[in-house]
């Protein structure tokens, strides 16, 4: 049997909990009456409105733009009525400008005819995905169209699919797979003809045998002269879908600290990236729906839902049959990366991957205490950094200090806090300390 990939230093095994929703398929879930779309949804410039208060919209119409810096469209996944422009709640930002679309439920949905797109260029490709506003949906949120035009000082060789999905809970890319595997093929070998390269890894866990075994047959099918596409089993190992350990694991590179994966000459995108890009280039279709696992013992019915963008979470928890008694904490995301929310009228935006409603039993409240010391943070950490160090810093106001201890290179897995015996909030003490210190130039 061939050996699994993993990357070589730190990462720990938290329990999956994928059970809950690994067999649930797609469910589309119905329109609310309103949509709050936030306009900042990606890394750069926030989008600044293109429509006015009471303006009718067309469902795909385009709504926000950036007019300076980096960015993409932002589209109104419905038809209706511009209801207000003003500030929603926001999971990390605390709030962000919005535009509230009012539902027109009496409007046609709008329909996509298929495209040839072998008889686009690379340029007309790229123009497709930026016009569409896909950015990286599985958490990132970068604009999809800067990291497929890589400098010209790092020629790139290399395309890797991130099917890994290492955060327990979350199975929206391994449904994505199963059910749109065929698009997730097509998108890697539209972004391959982007890059002008011939060669694709798709990177999944190994305890995703159904999904291996389907991307597999695909791609032996959709190889040919001119690419070549296989998939890589993976160690079942958090944080196996980092990019940085994703690109070490399967091509044994490593990417160099604050350099970008172009600098090992890799490119990376999410699976469900990947079927953006076949939805945006073969149907002209923008990104404005999101695959979302809803899970946790703290919800009614357990769902992989494709929502609306600007869905807000109380109007997926209505449709769900509401919360259960017990329910102690809100998080979008994971539970290992994840944002705790205290509202339930927080939108979902493009690179929202799951919303979680967590039991008491599910999440482990007792108060954090001094560092003992033990080490076990820096054998997990899989950047090699010293997250004891930089707590301690934080803890003493010398949180400017704390670069020489790898602070910038951290990508917060939360890998430290989770091993940690005396449950210090390192993660959060990271975070605090890329404020306060002053990143190197």
């Amino acid at each position: 049997m061939k050996s699994l990939l993993t990357f070589p230093k730190g990462g720990t095994h938290p329990p999956e909990f994928k059970a809950q929703t690994q067999e649930c398929g797609i469910e589309v879930m119905p329109v609310p009456d309103e949509l709050e779309l936030i306009l900042g949804q990606h890394i750069g410039a926030p989008c600044e409105p293109t429509v006015s208060k009471r303006e009718e919209v067309v469902e795909a119409g385009t709504i926000g733009e950036v007019k300076r810096g980096l960015g993409v469209p932002l589209h109104a996944p419905v038809a209706g009525k511009i209801k207000s422009i003003g500030v929603s709640a926001h999971p990390m930002r605390v709030s962000s400008p919005s535009v509230t679309i009012a539902v027109d439920h009496e409007a046609e949905a709008k329909k996509y005819e298929k495209q040839d797109w072998q008889s686009f260029d690379a340029s007309e490709l790229l123009a497709k995905v930026h016009d569409a506003g896909i950015i990286g949906v599985g958490g990132a949120g970068f604009p999809t169209h800067v990291k497929l035009k890589p400098p010209p000082n790092s020629p790139v060789d290399s395309l890797l699919l991130n099917g890994a999905e290492c955060e327990p809970y979350i199975t929206s890319d391994h449904r994505q797979m199963l059910e749109h595997g065929y698009e997730i093929v097509e998108g890697a070998k539209i972004i391959l003809k982007i890059l002008g390269i011939n060669e694709c890894h798709i990177g999944i866990e190994n305890n995703k045998p159904d999904a291996i075994k389907k991307m597999t047959e695909l791609a032996e099918q959709q190889s040919d002269g001119n690419c070549t596409l296989n998939v890589q089993a993976l160690q079942v190992k958090y944080p196996q879908g980092s990019e940085k350990q994703l690109i070490q694991a399967i091509t044994g590179r490593k990417v160099p600290a604050m350099a970008l994966p172009a600098a090992v000459g890799v490119v990376v995108h999410n699976v469900s990236t990947a079927k953006a890009i076949y939805d945006a280039v073969v149907y002209s279709k923008p990104l404005y729906e999101k695959v979302v696992t809803i899970a946790g013992k703290g919800i009614a019915r357990p769902a992989n839902l494709q929502v609306k963008v600007g869905t807000k979470i109380k109007d997926i928890v209505e449709y769900l049959g509401g919360t259960q008694a017990g329910l102690a904490k809100i998080i979008m995301g994971g539970p290992m990366m994840g944002f705790a929310v205290s509202s339930l009228d927080i939108p979902v935006t493009k690179t929202t991957s799951a919303i979680l409603f967590l039991s008491e039993d599910e999440i482990d409240t007792k108060p954090h205490s001094q560092c003992i010391r033990c080490g076990w943070c820096l054998e997990a950490c899989p950047m090699g950094l010293e997250p004891k160090e930089i707590g301690i810093y934080v803890e003493a106001n010398m949180a400017e200090d704390t670069e020489p201890f790898g602070v910038f290179d951290c990508f917060e897995c939360g890998s430290c806090a989770y091993v940690c015996p005396a449950k210090r909030p390192l993660v959060q003490f990271i975070r605090l300390a890329k404020m306060k210190a002053k990143r190197p130039q």
